[in-house]
């Protein structure tokens, strides 16, 4: 295992720590840790990275041990040839535990890595302690209508006319000038703005719609974890949305909260899509309480294999019986 950098030190206004690196199944997995104390694994969004959890990474390491990787095809993390399925997500971030001595983890999921979020304690039940999702992927069908055009075919073909390096570079020479001046730009604006910026490059821009067209269609959102809720009965379970989310409709958070008892659901008045970045010392204190407030889950075999036999649909047998020839 190579790490590259200190792993509790913070450095810069940003106040996160640095990417550290690994090698797993032989890709390069970029990642930054700091803290001590029960293990939160903080997944982020689509076309983002590690970086999105920036807000919230000094309060939250004061507490716990904060893990948060750049997803496979994301940020500075490999982007191989390959499949980008939330399994193969999961799977990965299974390892990246184990490597860094982890068993166990808090697993809290923004947007799509709401949706890896699941699909890992969907996998590894026994692995995950508790359950966070913010603003979260694969809880309904709808979806801002821009990603479902970015799944029809030849959408590949015309995003790097949108998305280009000359364009990103005249972007960022602005932002530097507004900046200058005394006037920085929105939590919300720079989570746009670094989605963009990691679209500028061909293998970013490969990864992001294979990523895209594993769990969005034209319809809308293709995976869905709604039938498995009743799984999560037993993982203590956060849901955090914002009221003005405008990407994923907050309606998802309340069915969400419904599916699965005992969560806990809280929503931003005033927030969109991005609650950590836009109110992160309520989020990060509202995180903070979850874990002190809650019994790590504890999954048995036995347990398991009950719930999956209590929701098996039933087959009626035919009572129609048999006409004897005479």
């Amino acid at each position: 295992m190579n790490i590259s950098s200190d792993s509790t030190t913070f450095d810069g206004p940003a106040e996160q720590p640095p990417l550290q690196q690994l090698s797993i199944h032989g890709h390069d997995i970029r990642y930054r840790t700091a803290g001590d104390g029960p293990v939160l694994l903080m997944l982020h969004g689509m076309a983002s990275s590690s970086e999105t959890w920036r807000h919230v990474f000094r309060q939250l390491s004061q507490r716990f041990t904060v893990v948060a990787p750049d997803l496979l095809g994301h940020g500075d993390t490999a982007k191989p040839r390959t499949e980008y399925s939330l399994g193969a997500n999961a799977n990965v971030l299974r390892d990246l535990l184990a490597l860094l001595g982890h068993e166990r983890a808090t697993v809290v999921g923004h947007s799509y890595g709401g949706g890896v979020a699941m699909q890992f304690a969907y996998q590894f039940p026994d692995r995950c302690e508790r359950l966070g999702l913010v603003g979260s992927g694969g809880l309904g069908l709808e979806v801002n209508p821009l990603l479902r055009l970015l799944t029809l075919p030849g959408a590949e073909h015309l995003l790097p006319i949108f998305c280009s390096d000359r364009l990103r570079d005249t972007g960022s020479r602005l932002a530097a000038w507004i900046a200058r001046r005394g006037v920085r730009a929105s939590p919300v604006v720079e989570e746009i703005w670094r989605g963009y910026s990691s679209l500028t490059n061909a293998e970013g821009r490969t990864a992001f719609f294979k990523t895209l067209r594993a769990v969005i269609d034209h319809e809308g959102q293709s995976v869905c974890a709604s039938d498995r809720l009743y799984l999560t009965c037993a993982v203590p379970t956060l849901i955090v949305w914002g009221e003005d989310d405008a990407i994923i409709p907050v309606r998802h958070a309340h069915e969400a909260h419904e599916a699965i008892p005992g969560s806990r659901l809280y929503t931003f008045e005033g927030v969109g899509h991005y609650p950590h970045c836009e109110m992160p010392e309520r989020f990060a204190n509202l995180l903070t309480d979850f874990v002190a407030t809650t019994e790590p889950a504890d999954h048995a075999e036995q347990d398991w294999h009950e719930l999956l036999s209590k929701h098996r649909p039933t087959v009626e047998r035919s009572t129609t019986s048999a006409v004897t020839p005479q």
